[in-house]
């Protein structure tokens, strides 16, 4: 009988491992060290029964499930410092409202001269190439935004150093997103100015007895604007602001483009590209108009910011509701684009003012057909789309100077000098506008210097961070899409360089109009 016993106790510590490993060595110093505490052989007992096995497999499951949640979790603690990732309360619809009121802008508005050099065909191959293009390089960026080791790279700049080294890293991308993120925020100060401006004179109309402004000073009512809404803390607390500005994009974009298209087109529009001097010429007018697209679509050095503000574990990484807001605002984004640029083209073709595009087109043409309500309101939803793009392209700048501060003190940033800083930006924001008022016709030269940020980066950073198999079709196509993007940035470079050489600009300093 003792021997059946004995036999059953055997094959049941087989069939339970939960039987096999009560077992457990110390090191002498942990057992000298421990306070010894009297255990309950009622626990003793029953952890040591076969109904323990499953509650203890259940212990294990959560404490890895903590690890992983921790390993999604790990975060510098300035991060909590600083206006990016201050607050990681963000989720999709807040992701598509900074997308939408950063992704549709002015940008879009000159569109159509881009289509004068390129014509319908090539217009819309180029177009729709570009929008597909920034579409996966975006894809990109958003799966690269966490790690294994589970950093989060919240900020462009941190993902390009990650990727290529610290000082490489710098080298490439430091110049282009604060030269990207300040020269929006300069032509925003041009754009909503001038607009205010104009929405002034309809608005008061022609017998007016108030005494206008000049365009310096409405420069200066809207920066005061910008600088006072800047105030708020951090960039997941302006998704609010980023609505309006989203709701006003799409606004004024189908206002622009409904008006243009029922006023049908005009009188002798031709839609032959103009012939340069040279092939030259000609050709770097393409290479511009390229340009023209590229800076339609950038807003990538934005993506992994606002990313930054999304809370993230194992079960719902923040990539899957970025993703998502993602997709809903570019689907937005395409059906504003598309039919601005074609039916602009369209209704205007090669008399498309260089100036603000669409709608400088708008006063132009149809000032006099138009209801002034129609005109005034759109002029007034450029205003508030500008304000609210504004905060979102200014704050990664926010974020590096506080993060200057940070560092060297090891505290976050005081109110006060938080206050400081944002203000002093909005000066020198509005001190270059208005030294450099030509810069509005820079367009193709920006988007040239801004394209590798959007179209070749990403794919380098995710061979270099994901190593994918050489010569595997993941491998080729992001070498090759790299590599064309940075040929692709030296041509729109030089063709924008060139086309102001050839056709010229008005340098008027200190003198905006």
């Amino acid at each position: 009988m003792e021997e059946e016993v004995v036999e059953v106790m055997k094959k049941s510590s087989r069939a339970s491992p939960a039987m096999s490993s009560t077992t457990h060595v110390h090191s002498p110093s942990m057992v000298d060290s421990a306070p010894k505490t009297p255990k309950s052989p009622f626990a003793t007992r029953f952890m040591n029964t076969p109904l323990a096995s499953p509650m203890k497999k259940a212990f294990e499951n959560i404490h890895g499930y903590l690890e992983e949640v921790g390993r999604f979790t790990k975060l510098d603690h300035q991060d909590a410092w600083l206006p990016i990732t201050e607050s990681r309360k963000g989720n999709a619809y807040y992701a598509a409202f900074h997308i939408l009121s950063s992704g549709i802008g002015f940008q879009a508005l000159v569109l159509p001269l881009a289509f004068t050099n390129l014509g319908w065909i090539w217009g819309i191959i180029c177009l729709c190439g570009a929008f597909m293009w920034q579409l996966y390089t975006l894809w990109l960026l958003i799966q690269l935004h966490e790690s294994e080791s589970g950093v989060r790279h919240s900020r462009y700049l941190k993902l390009a150093m990650a990727a290529f080294g610290e000082k490489l890293g710098k080298l490439l991308a430091l110049f282009p997103i604060m030269y990207l993120s300040g020269g929006t925020c300069v032509t925003l100060i041009m754009i909503g100015g001038g607009t205010v401006k104009i929405f002034f004179q309809i608005v008061c109309g022609e017998g007016c007895t108030l005494s206008p402004l000049s365009t310096t000073e409405w420069y200066l009512v809207f920066t005061c604007t910008a600088i006072l809404l800047a105030q708020l803390p951090n960039l997941n607390s302006i998704a609010g602001v980023s609505l309006i500005g989203a709701i006003t994009a799409v606004a004024y974009c189908a206002l622009i483009w409904i008006v243009s298209m029922v006023k049908g087109t005009l009188p002798h529009v031709s839609y032959d590209p103009p012939k340069g001097p040279s092939e030259f010429t000609s050709t770097f007018c393409v290479c511009n108009a390229l340009g023209i697209i590229a800076f339609a679509f950038r807003g990538h050095n934005l993506v992994l910011e606002i990313q930054g503000t999304m809370p993230s574990d194992a079960q719902q990484p923040s990539r899957l509701a970025m993703w998502r807001g993602c997709m809903f605002a570019y689907l937005i984004i395409a059906l504003c684009l598309f039919p601005l640029a074609i039916g602009g083209y369209w209704a205007y073709g090669n008399s498309i003012p260089p100036d603000q595009g669409m709608l400088s087109a708008l006063y132009k043409f149809h000032q006099h057909d138009t209801s002034k309500l129609i005109i005034a309101l759109t002029s007034l939803l450029v205003v508030i789309n500008s304000l609210s793009s504004f905060q979102i392209y200014a704050m990664p700048v926010f974020d590096n100077l506080e993060s200057r501060y940070t560092i060297i003190k090891n505290r976050p940033c005081p109110r006060w000098l938080r206050m400081a800083l944002r203000g002093f930006f909005g000066c020198f924001a509005f001190f270059i506008a208005v030294a450099l008022p030509f810069l509005r016709s820079l367009a193709g030269l920006i988007g040239g210097i801004a394209l590798p940020i959007t179209l070749a980066y990403p794919c380098f950073m995710w061979v270099e961070i994901k190593k994918p198999k050489i010569y595997s079709i993941n491998w080729c196509l992001n070498w090759t899409l790299g590599i064309l993007g940075m040929v692709l940035s030296v041509m729109v470079v030089t063709g924008a360089i060139w086309s102001i050489v050839a056709q010229g600009i008005k340098f008027h300093f200190f003198n905006p109009q």
